[in-house]
């Protein structure tokens, strides 16, 4: 099968985009990560007093077992693959896999029963699904949020005292500025990404209903409560010991809400990014040899914006099935959520694609600087707030409903307002200062705040 035969395009038409998270969450990463839980507790298995038969393993058994939990050997998945082919358990061919690599160096039958010992299937299953999420944020997706965040900081610090007119409601209104407006978006998703990052990842290691019961079973005298949390706080992650046959996935809930709220501020991003565009506020560089429309020659669309938005809609879609559904298991487990797991990698890969897009697009954009003035200078009625706002705070009555008067429904220019100015009863030096405001300068700590963005967005 090539690109072109793939039912999903996140496997076909952009394929070449993902090759860093197809090799952590698709089907071969996550037989990888089983095939690494499995070796690394069988190794934790020979360092537990009382346990003889799998610390008796030879020595280039261990260093098989060592090889397994840190490197994927040469057609391992394919291999899994086909024991799964025979058998029809995907896990359980995880196990026979295991078996066979051990017993090509001469682990004897007692030695070979330790692998997989006292586990059900999503032991190893759950510890595979965060490890395999936990590397996608720390690797793809935590770093492209960093750089996306990174663009629109240095756009706030270069346009940062770049006057545009705001548009609350789709109408003229106070202005700001092209750098405060990058600004407001850095820092909200540099909030969104610390939550993100700050999820915690969980895993359980403790029998079919989570009790321990095949391993008293075998050894009374062992305390697998501690075994268990020592092991899957080796692997970072922290230890949840109340769990049925599955664990909860309730982190994997938040992680993928709080991957939806990232995802939920760039729609936002490519929705005014879009409509800037549309306005003539930005231009986009074209890139020789591209064509923007099969019959109209003049078109540069804004097609990394609107790739992204509706990548990030097919993302989040899924992000939120996952939250709503993955914490919900009948009784002590159904095996609803073992499809719908499947498809982390499909949500991460969309959102992956929207990022890389959004930093093509923001790359590509220039600021038209003139088209922006002559809007402000064709929206004098902006400042009808700051002359009503003034006349408050001189005591002056109905300061509100003048202002209203005399600009709702009606042109207002510099004549026309200056006019009404040099009548307001307020000090000469009061009016005078408000005839030298004008729409581009009326933009408050717009570029201050631009400025001194904190990391962090705090």
């Amino acid at each position: 099968m090539t690109s072109l035969d793939a039912l999903s395009p996140v496997d076909g038409r952009y394929a070449g985009e993902l090759a860093k998270l197809r090799e952590l969450c698709s089907e071969a990463g996550l037989i990888r990560q089983r095939v690494r839980v499995e070796a690394l507790w069988y190794l934790h298995l020979g360092r537990i007093d009382g346990l003889p038969i799998p610390a008796s393993i030879p020595k280039a058994a261990r260093s098989a077992l060592e090889l397994m939990a840190t490197t994927a050997l040469d057609g391992e998945a394919g291999r899994v693959k086909a024991i799964e082919a025979r058998i029809n358990h995907d896990v359980k061919a995880v196990e026979y896999y295991v078996r066979e690599q051990l017993q090509r160096t001469g682990a004897d039958d007692a030695q070979l029963e330790y692998v997989h010992f006292a586990c059900t299937s999503e032991d190893i299953n759950n510890l595979a699904y965060a490890l395999m999420l936990r590397a996608a944020r720390g690797s793809v997706l935590l770093p492209a949020m960093s750089s996306l965040i990174g663009d629109l900081r240095a756009m706030a610090q270069e346009q940062a005292a770049t006057p545009m007119l705001a548009r609350t409601h789709g109408q003229s209104a106070t202005p700001t500025t092209v750098g405060k407006e990058a600004a407001n978006l850095a820092a909200r998703l540099e909030r969104q990404r610390a939550g993100f990052a700050g999820v915690r990842i969980a895993g359980k290691f403790n029998g079919a209903v989570g009790n321990f019961n095949a391993h008293l079973a075998a050894y009374p005298d062992v305390d697998w409560r501690a075994q268990s949390q020592r092991f899957v706080e080796s692997l970072d992650l922290e230890s949840n010991p109340y769990t049925t046959q599955i664990e909860p996935h309730d982190w994997i809930a938040e992680y993928s809400d709080a991957l939806a709220r990232f995802n939920t501020v760039l729609i936002d991003l490519c929705r005014d990014f879009w409509g800037y565009i549309s306005l003539g506020y930005f231009r986009q560089r074209a890139v020789q040899g591209e064509v923007g429309s099969s019959t109209m020659p003049h078109k540069v669309n804004p097609i990394d914006f609107e790739n992204a938005e509706g990548n990030l809609g097919i993302a989040n879609a899924l992000l939120r099935h996952f939250a709503e559904k993955l914490p919900i298991s009948r009784w002590q487990r159904d095996l609803t959520d073992s499809t719908v797991l499947r498809n982390v990698g499909v949500a991460l890969s969309h959102g992956t694609l929207a990022l890389a897009a959004l930093e093509r697009g923001l790359g590509r954009l220039d600021v038209d600087t003139q088209r922006i003035a002559a809007d402000l200078e064709d929206a004098w009625e902006v400042l009808t707030e700051a002359v009503q706002t003034v006349l408050r705070a001189h005591g002056v009555p109905n300061g509100y409903e003048l202002l209203k008067d005399f600009s709702r429904g009606q042109p207002v220019n510099r004549e026309r307002l200056h006019a009404l100015i040099a009548t307001l009863p307020l000090p000469p030096e009061v009016r005078q200062r408000l005839m030298q405001l004008t729409p581009a300068t009326y933009v408050g700590e717009a570029a201050r705040l631009a400025r001194e963005l904190p990391r962090g967005g705090q």
